[in-house]
């Protein structure tokens, strides 16, 4: 089986959608999502209009990460079924005209990937240099201040050989060493099985960590919250090495072999986020095809603030040729809706909610959309007992860790949320409260709900090339109101969108001269391009939180 497409066209300008397996659907009744379940629910993916799906990792895993600690790349893990069953979703997806994207973990394995156990049983062993092993210092010390992202320092020491290994997160997750040819290419053959078996694209984990300096020098010291040590060094020497792009440009090629597959990057970054940093990693420099810039991921709710990022990253992906790729929300990070409408008010969430679509959604690139955000879900505390997490686990009440944004989908107001075939089943992590209010089913059939909102948004990007590859002209980002910008494919196609993200009305707003008609309305009980049928020639009058589209005449 191939690849779905041949060109690029279907990711640049589509809509993606992650999906975290364990809390998606569960079809054999366990408690834990799986392929199965994933396969059962593609319908629901095409009748919402995304292009591809990015599934977070589904490989053999002893699960100490939740599948980003990879002991097997060409296994899936019994926990979400086989590789036939995987197939079996590769090819209905592909019928619906859905790509499949894998998240791959390349910067470490599991300690019980059989590299690592070859690794480490000598010093002599031929696969020894697949890892970073360093000699203690004087006194038996580790060999530098680097500390891992899930706390402690990144080295472990290893009784056997006497030297430590490097783990920029858990020590069962070791760091590969991609200064080795012969690492670099057994990871290309890793990626190259799955790009023959027909996936689409990869997304790849912490990519940027990869090239660490060849002299292991000391990291300075910072200030961070929370307080935890990895906030409290400023990362240079352990990330963004200047190799990573000759490593990245070796891959490109593997996948050029592929037309149609690409790789996006995740790219771990100090906040405030390096927007050119990130897209540093992409377009002329022949490496990735995308980066996530997650900067809205950590914005405060402000027009202006959004209107800098997205002329931020719009800039960043012209100078390096490459193409923007906007997140609100993912599995690492407090949801959206969570962190911009936290109150009880239902009326005011679904409203903040619709708002955020209008801005992910009528952007260039490609929009990732995170499972539930078309519904509006929102976070919810996890008991200690119930946590999963290792973060969370290590570092609560200081870091709750990301149970929060990983809780199952709300298909339905029933048993378990409609999230197992098993009415039963015991969910891997508890369902949101919130649930029988906000879920699919309800929405589905209901005038005006979230869940329309988005699938009309993604009909209306689909429909015109503008919002999909236009150039974007930020008109107007006040401080903590409006946000108005301009997207135009040509001196026909042009769009403006407006946001108002205060509970004032606006009543009065200059637009460019011409006549403009309002095609879309947050606040219409329709969205349909009948339902909003105004012409406007000078003046916008826009409600509290309302978000608008406008398309001249």
């Amino acid at each position: 089986m191939g690849q779905l497409h041949r060109d690029d066209s279907w990711w640049k300008e589509g809509v993606i959608y992650q999906i975290y397996p364990r809390s998606f659907f569960d079809a054999d009744g366990d408690g834990v999502g799986d392929l199965d379940g994933i396969r059962t629910r593609l319908d629901y993916l095409r009748e919402l209009g995304v292009s591809g799906i990015w599934i977070s990792p589904i490989n053999k895993s002893p699960m100490f990460d939740f599948g980003y600690d990879i002991s097997d790349y060409r296994e899936i893990d019994p926990v979400f079924g086989d590789i036939e069953a995987f197939r079996r979703l590769l090819e209905e997806a592909h019928r619906c005209n859905i790509g499949i994207i894998m998240d791959m973990v390349f910067n470490h394995t599991s300690f019980l990937h059989p590299w690592f156990i070859e690794s480490r049983s000598s010093k002599n062993n031929p696969d020894r240099d697949f890892y970073v092993w360093r000699k203690p210092k004087k006194g038996g010390r580790v060999p530098n201040n680097w500390k891992a992202s899930f706390g402690g320092s990144c080295w472990t020491f290893d009784d056997t050989s006497g030297e430590y290994y490097l783990h920029s997160f858990l020590p069962e997750q070791p760091d590969l060493n991609w200064a080795n040819p012969r690492c670099r290419k057994a990871i290309f053959d890793e990626l190259e099985f799955w790009l023959k078996e027909g996936v689409d694209g990869f997304r790849l984990d912490v990519i940027n960590l990869i090239g660490k300096d060849s002299e292991f020098r000391d990291n300075p010291f910072t200030f961070g919250w929370p307080p935890r040590p990895y906030e409290m060094q400023r990362h240079l020497y352990d990330r963004n090495s200047p190799a990573t792009g000759e490593y990245l440009r070796q891959l490109r090629r593997l996948l050029n072999r592929y037309p149609g597959s690409f790789a996006v990057g995740e790219i771990y970054l100090d906040k405030p986020v390096d927007q050119e940093l990130a897209a540093s990693f992409t377009g002329v420099q022949d490496q990735l095809h995308l980066a996530f810039d997650f900067s809205l991921t950590f914005s405060p709710w402000s027009a202006r603030r959004f209107g800098s990022i997205f002329e931020g990253q719009y800039r960043a992906a012209l100078r390096y040729g490459g193409t923007p790729c906007f997140v609100f929300s993912n599995h690492d990070v407090v949801r959206a809706l969570s962190r911009y409408a936290p109150s009880s008010d239902r009326e005011m969430k679904e409203a903040v909610a619709k708002l955020i679509g209008v801005m992910l959604l009528t952007q260039g690139g490609p929009p990732f959309l995170y499972m539930g955000e078309e519904i509006g879900m929102e976070n919810a505390a996890v008991p200690r007992s119930r946590l999963a997490d290792p973060v969370g686990i290590r570092y609560w009440p200081f870091h709750k860790g990301r149970d929060g944004e990983r809780l199952p989908m709300q298909w339905n107001g029933g048993d378990c949320a409609g999230f197992s075939s098993n009415p039963a089943a015991r969910p891997w992590l508890p369902l949101h409260p919130n649930y029988q209010e906000v879920n699919v089913a309800d929405q589905q059939g209901r005038a005006g709900s979230v869940l329309s909102c988005f699938k009309t948004l993604i009909t209306l990007r689909s429909k015109y090339p503008a919002l999909r590859r236009g150039s974007f002209t930020l008109v107007q980002a006040d401080e903590k109101e409006l946000l108005v910008y301009l997207r135009k494919a040509d001196a026909k196609e042009r769009f403006i969108v407006c946001v108002n993200f205060s509970s004032k009305r606006h009543q009065s707003l200059k637009v460019e001269n011409g006549r403009w008609r309002k095609l879309f309305s947050t606040h219409a009980s329709d969205f349909s391009e009948q339902g909003a049928q105004a012409v406007i020639e000078r003046e916008i009058m826009l409600a509290p939180l309302e978000g608008i589209i406008l398309i001249s005449q």
